[in-house]
């Protein structure tokens, strides 16, 4: 038996910014494609129209891109298959849509939207329950199996508005076979008459999808747990158009949950605990809304990708952090879990830690660098290196080589006062000078010599060393924060070091 050599599509719909869960997604399908030596495709499934946003199409390829999720046919790049836009595929679904009628297993539907709005609305009002368009009130409907054939064709040449749904067999077990999952089985007297083509001429999700992995000869449909209810559908569709010897085999995969783990993390959860849920910025069209990203809160693209290939997927080790390379050797549908996994905004700043730590110091000043150029501040690159070796065990997103370093780059202006207030005493000017006296005399000017000044300084002077040190701190950096004096100092040098004490006593005596 031969073996179709594998096939994975990512088919986000432009309807917004990417989720966290579709990148994972995505993720899940090139880890699984790359590691079987198969095909990643990005297909854009856009013929929604009404909910299509201008500009997130963009957005999509640009998150993805910047996770470093590569496509082997695509929009852009081209392919056997193209074209890999929907919306340009058109006139393909309107010949299987076609099939499907001819068969019996579609029909058009000329209710309009007003006259299901008020069977809905019925429903609720007499307590019968949720209105479904299915088996059991079609033929009591405007559709073609209930109107006279000579009624509803002069319909459709008077050009009545309609759509065409998929007729779906009355009392029939549907087998979905999930790898993750198993066997899902559904009774086709739950499911509704879905709407395959719409008003507007354009098909649904439901045929295109299909149609589109049948014609791309897509061999594995990995995608989020909430398609799991329409896979039934679809499998009747393979059915239909007589194509179940190359379905696709199908992996639902887990929810990704709030952290407090009850329901699916959302923007919303994003905005109100802190932490992005968008790989990169995103700005509203419409509103002018910005939600945060990733990318823009000082995340390493590495450190996403491990953070979301564990929601979802244990390695069946101990191991957490995952080189690319190593990510798909290790990756299988096998070791995806059943049940959501919650989402940890501290493990994610424990990732994004651990990726920071892996790089060198030079790297790190070119991640400094945007910042330093933002403030206007310039310095060698000597400097940057010695400033970000001090700081970087600090740093859990890129913003903090920044927030914890600044004040090497720009001197104070101000003081904080509730720190002056608490910690200066009628001495503490007259050490400070004398202690930059004997700073002054330093021949060799690096921490080593620093200790044994302040040691000695501190014995003689018969303080404690909290009364020179936390003065001293405020004199360098305007605050109570930043690494050992002693660093400071070997690192700013004897000639700003000593500035820096003379011109904050100036400005404190004031």
């Amino acid at each position: 038996m031969v073996t179709a050599p594998v096939r994975v599509r990512f088919a986000p719909s432009p309807t917004g910014p990417l989720h966290i869960g579709g990148v994972r997604t995505a993720l899940y399908n090139f880890l699984f494609a790359r590691k079987l030596n198969g095909t990643m495709i990005l297909r854009i499934e856009d013929t929604d129209r009404n909910r299509f946003v201008p500009g997130a199409e963009d957005y999509i390829v640009n998150s993805l891109a910047w996770c470093g999720l590569d496509f082997d046919e695509s929009p852009e790049k081209g392919g056997p298959y193209a074209p890999y836009r929907q919306s340009e595929r058109t006139e393909i679904y309107k010949d299987y849509i076609e099939r499907l009628i001819e068969r019996g297993h579609a029909y058009y539907a000329f209710d309009s939207e007003a006259e299901l709005n008020a069977l809905r609305e019925k429903g609720k009002a007499d307590g019968t329950g949720t209105f479904q368009y299915d088996h059991n009130i079609r033929k009591s409907l405007k559709n073609s199996l209930a109107l006279p054939e000579v009624e509803w064709k002069k319909m459709l040449e008077a050009g009545f508005s309609y759509v065409i749904r998929i007729k779906i067999p009355e009392n029939e077990q549907v087998t979905v076979h999930d790898l993750i999952r198993g066997d899902v089985v559904v009774n086709t007297s739950n499911l509704d008459d879905k709407v395959l083509f719409k008003s507007d001429g354009l098909p649904t999700y439901h045929l295109a999808n299909v149609v589109d992995d049948f014609l791309m000869k897509i061999t594995h449909v990995i995608r989020g747990e909430e398609w799991l209810p329409s896979a039934p559908l679809h499998v009747l569709l393979y059915r239909f158009f007589g194509w179940e010897d190359v379905m696709p085999r199908f992996a639902h995969l887990p929810l990704i949950l709030k952290p407090d783990g009850n329901g699916k993390l959302s923007k919303r959860d994003g905005d109100r605990l802190g932490f992005p849920v968008f790989p990169a910025e995103w700005k509203d069209p419409e509103t002018g809304d910005i939600y945060a990203g990733y990318r823009e809160s000082g995340y390493l693209p590495e450190a996403v990708i491990n953070i979301l290939a564990h929601l979802g997927w244990n390695p069946g080790t101990e191991q957490e952090l995952f080189p690319i390379h190593e990510l798909i050797q290790e990756f299988s549908l096998e070791r995806i879990v059943k049940h959501g996994s919650k989402f940890d905004p501290e493990k994610a700043r424990w990732f994004n830690h651990q990726y920071l730590q892996k790089k060198s110091d030079h790297e790190l000043t070119l991640l400094l660098n945007p910042w330093l150029a933002q403030h206007g501040v310039s310095a060698s690159a000597e400097f940057q290196e010695k400033v970000i070796h001090l700081v970087r065990e600090r740093a859990f997103l890129i913003p903090d080589l920044w927030n914890n370093s600044w004040f090497f780059f720009v001197r104070p202006q101000q003081y904080d006062e509730q720190v002056y207030q608490k910690i200066w005493q009628p001495g503490t000017t007259g050490w400070l000078r004398d202690f930059a006296i004997q700073a002054s005399k330093l021949v060799e000017f690096d921490k080593d010599a620093m200790h044994l000044l302040i040691q000695d300084f501190i014995t003689k002077n018969g303080i404690k060393m909290g009364q020179l040190m936390t003065p001293l701190r405020l004199l360098l950096v305007g605050s109570n924060q930043g690494p050992a004096i002693m660093d400071m100092a070997e690192v700013l040098g004897q000639e700003e070091f000593l500035h820096r004490i003379g011109s904050g006593l100036e400005m404190l005596s004031r």
